[in-house]
């Protein structure tokens, strides 16, 4: 195991970006999901790093990063990601983004292109914010997990004194039942470092979006990750993998822990799967 460094850069509004790294060669920069921390991703960067170079990323407000009062949009933390990109001069990178990480991914291809991108590793996130985007799609090409007022009901919960057990409701749909209360208790702990007043505002944000014309310009080798034990269907990864021209997909099994937090619960596993795409372009 590679030992981690944690540094930050200065985005153009004078927000510090905060980042952990590990490990030298080719180049892996792991994006969270929606509340999540870089801290969530420490399996996949002490297992990666002993071949690759990692770096996993707070995005504003999230975890160790600065916590302005604004930029809570999808649209910035892509510039945010960016900045990293260029502060660092790195380039040929593969991205991973998880969950709402996917979605900072689609908006950072549609804004500045493959520029930087040598692949994408994609898990577990549909295209659609909510489900009235698109009544009439196949559910395999939505994978909005809320409704409208499902999603107007999470961000005013996040906003008033029950934004502790609303932040605990979302964490306990997206693992296992064999996740041990431990580490559940660390997880909500770290979706807290966002405060939750942002975390509303980035909610509605991520809810109102649709990538779907995204998807089919995307020109670099894609994995695209999916769970059977998963809020999300496992059909949404095949649907994506559909629209994106020479995907591969991956779907982990209800016996290989696949939840939405399978790189948590089956980190072995999940690391190989990322190893195995990078050095050759399949899955195991």
């Amino acid at each position: 195991m590679s030992t981690r460094k944690h540094d930050s850069i200065a985005t153009d509004d004078g927000v510090d970006i905060h980042y952990v790294e590990a490990g030298e060669g080719e180049i892996i920069v792991l994006v969270p999901g929606f509340s999540q921390s870089a801290a969530q991703f420490k399996k996949q960067v002490d297992g990666l790093s002993t071949s690759y170079r990692v770096l996993a990323v707070d995005h504003r407000g999230h975890g160790e990063s600065g916590k302005p009062d604004h930029g809570y949009r999808i649209s910035r933390l892509a510039a945010d990601l960016r900045a990293l990109l260029l502060a660092l001069d790195i380039g040929d990178v593969t991205l991973l983004g998880h969950s709402l990480g996917c979605t900072v991914i689609w908006s950072y291809w549609d804004l500045y292109g493959s520029d930087r991108i040598k692949r994408l590793i994609l898990a577990d996130q549909g295209p659609i914010g909510v489900k009235e985007l698109a009544p009439n799609a196949r559910a395999e090409q939505r994978g909005a997990m809320f409704t409208f007022e499902e999603a107007l009901g999470i961000a005013a919960g996040l906003r008033s004194d029950q934004a502790l057990e609303t932040s605990r409701a979302v964490v306990d749909m997206l693992h296992t039942p064999e996740l041990s209360d431990e580490d559940a208790e660390w997880i909500l702990h770290q979706n807290l470092l966002l405060p939750r007043e942002h975390a509303a505002t980035l909610h509605l944000d991520y809810c109102g979006n649709d990538w779907r014309d995204v998807l089919p310009r995307i020109t670099v080798p894609t994995l695209v990750i999916g769970g059977a034990a998963s809020v999300i269907s496992p059909d949404v990864a095949e649907g994506i993998a559909e629209q994106i021209p020479d995907s591969v997909v991956r779907i982990f099994s209800a016996a290989e822990k696949g939840s939405h937090l399978m790189f948590w619960e089956n980190a072995e596993l999940f690391n190989s799967v990322v190893s195995s795409f990078i050095e050759t372009g399949r899955v195991t």
